[in-house]
């Protein structure tokens, strides 16, 4: 029988407030069981889908993104969860899974965190390795996420040395230009992008984070000939399609509008 965790003991492992998980259920981020006297009893899934969802909101995606996500991962995750080996990455506003040599991908995939989730010592540990020099592209690719909340620096520097290794990197390039986009370096996050479309040319997320940038620089007939871009090499993009609806109605084109709002509506389900 698969073991299940008292509200106490999730607030222990997770470091998370009672009201916090409490809200996290409500939501229906989590359906936990119910025990003696209707107490709340949580199984390791739903630990996976509180850190999730905790993680996905310190990174600021709308609470909307982040229940579509999790809603589709729940329901493909198996029902025996590995106490290792796991591992739960939220790239943009999904998630992709991996277990072991296979991943699954409940979402649409991009590229912004990833999670070691495993119980050791009696907590719910994110696990880390400082890679070494001939390490490969990818560990210095996880590498470079794990120092983005202390230095923002080192965290570029480190999907730099991910892209010294393989300069095919979709997710350093992708991961590098966010957070030059996100200092200020607006050019310098430009030419982090188009290095990245020279070498990946059909990476719908790299095309699409380089539209959103040509939107803040006010280049809005570039930016709507690069989602469109994104929409070929990924056309159930939802919100590449949503992006395209509202320019095309900043631009006076109500019939574009209207079609791209109808599959963004389409992809994205009302109450999903």
């Amino acid at each position: 029988m698969q073991q299940q965790y008292p509200l106490r003991e999730v607030e222990r492992l997770l470091g998370m407030s009672r009201t916090a998980i409490l809200g996290l259920v409500r939501s229906g981020f989590v359906k936990p069981a119910r025990g003696e006297r209707r107490a709340y009893l949580f199984s390791f899934q739903d630990l996976l889908m509180l850190r999730a969802a905790r993680a996905l909101s310190s990174a600021h995606l709308p609470a909307r993104r982040i229940s579509r996500s999790l809603q589709a991962l729940r329901r493909q995750l198996p029902e025996a969860v590995p106490l290792s080996g796991l591992r739960i990455r939220a790239m943009g506003d999904r998630v992709v899974v991996q277990e072991g040599g296979r991943s699954w991908q409940p979402d649409s995939g991009q590229y912004l965190l990833e999670l070691d989730v495993r119980i050791a010592a009696g907590e719910l540990k994110v696990l880390a390795r400082e890679p070494e020099r001939g390490d490969s592209a990818e560990s210095w690719f996880n590498r470079g996420w794990e120092l983005e909340p202390d230095s923002l620096r080192e965290a570029q520097d480190a999907y730099a040395r991910a892209l010294e290794i393989d300069p095919g990197h979709a997710g350093a390039y992708t991961n590098l230009g966010r957070l030059l986009h996100e200092s200020g370096k607006l050019p310098e996050a430009e030419a982090a992008y188009r290095r990245g479309i020279e070498h990946c040319p059909a990476d719908a997320l790299l095309l699409f984070n380089l539209g959103v940038l040509l939107e803040d620089l006010g280049r809005l007939d570039e930016a709507i000939a690069t989602y469109r871009r994104a929409l070929q090499a990924q056309p159930a993009f939802a919100d590449c399609h949503y992006n395209l609806a509202l320019l095309y109605e900043a631009a006076g084109n109500n019939l574009g509008a209207i079609r791209h709002l109808r599959e963004y509506r389409r992809l994205v389900p009302h109450g999903s």
